[in-house]
């Protein structure tokens, strides 16, 4: 990657945090994943919101609800291949009808060399659909805020469970 996407890469990761923040969002929970990096570091170093690193990615489906019950704010950061973990979880949002916002770092799409990645990252979308979640995805760095901002409002306002996925062109294919 060159210089120049390095910087605007950074710059909406970064401008992401901040509308988290705005948001009142005060609970990261996140499996660790380079292409949610820059959120996962600007959330360890505030000292107003607590990160909670999982074994699991479906641990973070409970923690939302948990914050929702104790009237704070979460987002659960995953990886696609981590969305299959969640199925039945999920239930838990609907069946309990919990607000959840997920942002979702897409592999086994655009330029992906992983074989092991295509599976769950085709199946992302509809598995998550199936499961009640509104799905909206961000493939531009000048996309990001806006879906999230919509996103966060469905989700907060709304009470709705939503899943943003960043995809490959967003983030970048993962070299294999």
């Amino acid at each position: 990657m060159d210089g120049k996407a390095e910087v605007a890469s950074s710059t909406w990761q970064d401008d992401l945090y901040d509308l988290l923040r705005r948001h009142r969002v005060t609970q990261f929970a996140y499996v660790p994943d380079a292409g949610h990096r820059r959120l996962i570091d600007r959330s360890l170093a505030d000292p107003e919101v607590r990160s909670v690193a999982l074994t699991t990615e479906e641990e973070g489906v409970a923690l939302a609800a948990g914050a929702d019950l104790g009237g704070a704010r979460a987002v659960l950061l995953m990886q696609s291949s981590g969305a299959g973990n969640c199925i039945n979880m999920l239930s838990l949002m609907k069946g309990g009808r919990f607000p959840l916002l997920t942002l979702i770092s897409m592999r086994g799409e655009f330029g992906e060399g992983n074989p092991w990645q295509f599976p769950m990252g085709q199946a992302t979308a509809p598995v998550l659909e199936a499961m009640g979640l509104i799905v909206l995805r961000a493939e531009r760095p000048e996309e990001v805020i806006p879906t999230v901002t919509a996103a966060a409002t469905m989700v907060f306002q709304g009470g709705q469970s939503v899943a943003v996925l960043l995809t490959q062109k967003l983030i970048g294919a993962k070299a294999f």
